[in-house]
């Protein structure tokens, strides 16, 4: 019996359908651009209405601010509210540029009806019924195409309205998604209102001649900055330090690269938070006023407390009291908070700065050095796509350097390593005045500034300054300094008058602190005592005794380690700011006359 075989389609079929497809696209694009063009050269703008456009470009700043002043009082007295209470939005802009991005151009899905709101950056517009906005908002830009045929106004009140929306303003938008004929992804808006007016004039990116404006453009395009790479803030539309630092809600609203800056800060906390959760610590808050100001050399700010009438001193340090709560069974505890040093400020301390610190029980400092070179590597490599940074170290106008997280980092012995590199026998009693004396003469040799007193633990600390930190351009351990050095430090258990104790630098800084604890309560009452000689001699930046501390530790802490990373610094690495004032968001600053 014959059997029905249907005729093979042809092998180009699939092909020929495409291309039809793609044909009617394109018709389509052809059309669209067609219709934008005509309605742009047929509806030119008014000449009032161009004029009002360079005048608040031109206008004076004073007059500015009294034109808008002037204008919102007059919404008020005919009864109309500038400030709307509420605003609904069916998504951010965000989820608005990942919904519809795939639309291809001059496709408008007008069915749909979607509400956005933001700060309008810029404005322009070539005709007296369209209008362009750039809409910003939670870091991201899309476009809003206000076409008169779309609104719910009617032309003159649609003209009337948009003339008087102004760059800054933020606004409240209901309408549709879509791509323009230039393939721009945009929201057409049915309705558009003014939630809050901007009653400043907003700086412009100050352009010089054409070919400035087609380069600036070009590296708008080109260039979005992503951690571990450089920057160059001489391209932000608001360029002046001062006012920045001062101003910086401007900073973050003009200069979209800032806003990525103190996200990467935040998931630089995020990424620390989880990494130790995960090892089952435990995130815990300590007093930020104490009765003594102890755990770290520093200088504490002084505060007074009226109800207690007593003095009182704001933090330098939550390490002993983390490790009190070792002592109450809390094995593995970290906390994330400011400390206050009153110190001296430069270009990557200021005395109020974020310190990450954590204790763990029954680990030592190499235990230490395992936990943090894989934090610090994992993290790097998580935020950046790499374990190699680019970071102007000395500034933007030198050369960046790069600088490699592979682990394992580097470690090198201070004792060892300084009488190397500085080719000196250093006495092994560095309690001793022939150590003290012979430091000081090591110091005038080599040209080492160090300011008065000259103790032992200050020399020692600017001679490895001069010899061995300059060496540390990627991550490197410095490890077992000086018992005289490290009063809560363990002793080292192999090499007598150590401890064991290492400090992590990175690009010539200190970025950690850390050591296997010292828990023996008559050894740490001993240290104590020898950190009070050195305050006898004028160094107030040496740790007080600290009776209650040496009390908690004769109940019994652990065989411990600890560990102390400045998160300021850590961002400026990821960020390629040379100044920590740029990781901060309100910076101390000088008040203005």
């Amino acid at each position: 019996m014959d059997s029905f075989v249907s005729e093979p389609r042809p092998a180009s079929y699939e092909t020929l359908s495409n291309n039809v497809l793609k044909r009617e696209r394109r018709a389509r694009e052809r059309q669209v651009r067609e219709e934008e063009k005509k309605k742009v050269t047929t509806n030119k703008i008014p000449e009032n209405q161009r004029q009002q456009v360079a005048n608040d470009d031109t206008m004076d700043p004073t007059q500015f601010l009294s034109n808008r002043i002037k204008s919102l009082a007059l919404l008020k007295e005919s009864g109309v509210n500038p400030y709307p209470h509420k605003f609904d939005i069916s998504m951010s802009i965000t989820e608005f540029i990942d919904k519809y991005r795939s639309l291809y151009v001059g496709e408008h899905v007008e069915n749909t009806e979607i509400s956005l709101a933001g700060r309008i950056l810029n404005k322009r517009s070539s005709s007296s019924k369209l209008y362009f906005y750039d809409l910003h908002g939670n870091g991201a830009k899309i476009q809003v195409m206000a076409d008169a045929r779309h609104s719910d106004m009617d032309e003159n009140e649609f003209c009337k309205y948009h003339s008087g929306v102004k760059r800054g303003d933020i606004v409240g938008i209901c309408g549709f998604p879509g791509k323009s004929q230039r393939g721009e992804l945009s929201i057409f808006p049915r309705s558009l209102v003014v939630l809050t007016p901007c009653l400043h004039m907003l700086p412009r990116h100050a352009i010089t001649s054409n070919s400035d404006e087609a380069q600036s453009k070009k590296k708008t395009r080109n260039h979005s900055w992503t951690p571990g790479i450089t920057r160059n803030p001489e391209t932000y539309i608001l360029r002046d330090q001062e006012t920045r630092y001062r101003q910086r809600y401007l900073d973050l609203m003009l200069n979209s690269e800032v806003q990525k800056i103190f996200r990467t800060r935040a998931k630089i906390i995020s990424y620390s938070r989880d990494f130790l959760d995960n090892l089952g610590f435990i995130e815990v808050e300590t007093p930020a006023m104490t009765m003594t100001a102890g755990g770290a050399a520093a200088r504490p700010f002084i505060t007074h407390h009226n109800e207690l009438d007593m003095k009182l001193y704001m933090r330098i340090s939550p390490e002993l009291y983390l490790k009190k709560l070792v002592v109450g069974g809390l094995d593995r505890v970290y906390e994330i908070g400011k400390v206050f040093r009153n110190e001296g400020m430069n270009l990557t301390h200021l005395p109020e700065f974020t310190m990450f610190e954590f204790y763990m029980a029954y680990a030592d400092y190499n235990d230490l050095m395992d936990i943090i070179e894989k934090l610090l590597s994992g993290m790097v490599k998580e935020l950046t796509g790499s374990h190699k940074i680019k970071y102007h170290g000395n500034g933007f106008d030198s050369e960046p350097v790069e600088i490699d997280f592979t682990p394992p980092f580097r470690r090198i012995d201070l004792i060892e390593e300084l009488e190397s590199r500085a080719n000196l026998s250093i006495p092994k009693d560095l309690s001793s005045e022939t150590a003290n004396k012979f430091l000081l003469e090591a110091c005038e040799k080599f040209d080492v500034k160090c300011p008065a007193p000259h103790t032992t633990t200050r020399l020692l600390d600017k001679l490895v300054g001069h010899f061995l930190e300059e060496t540390c351009i990627n991550p490197t351990f410095i490890i077992n300094h000086p018992e005289i050095m490290s009063p809560l430090a363990k002793w080292h258990r192999s090499k007598p008058g150590l401890t064991e104790r290492f400090e992590l630098f990175v690009n010539k800084r200190e970025l950690c602190n850390a050591y296997t604890e010292l828990n023996d309560p008559q050894v740490q009452r001993q240290r104590f005592a020898e950190q009070l000689k050195d305050r006898q001699l004028g160094d107030d930046e040496a740790m007080v005794l600290d009776e209650s501390f040496c009390s908690c530790l004769e109940y019994g802490l652990p065989p411990t380690a600890g560990l102390g990373m400045g998160i300021d610094r850590l961002a400026m690495l990821l960020t390629d700011s040379p100044n920590v004032k740029e990781v901060i968001l309100f910076p101390a600053m000088k008040p203005q006359d």
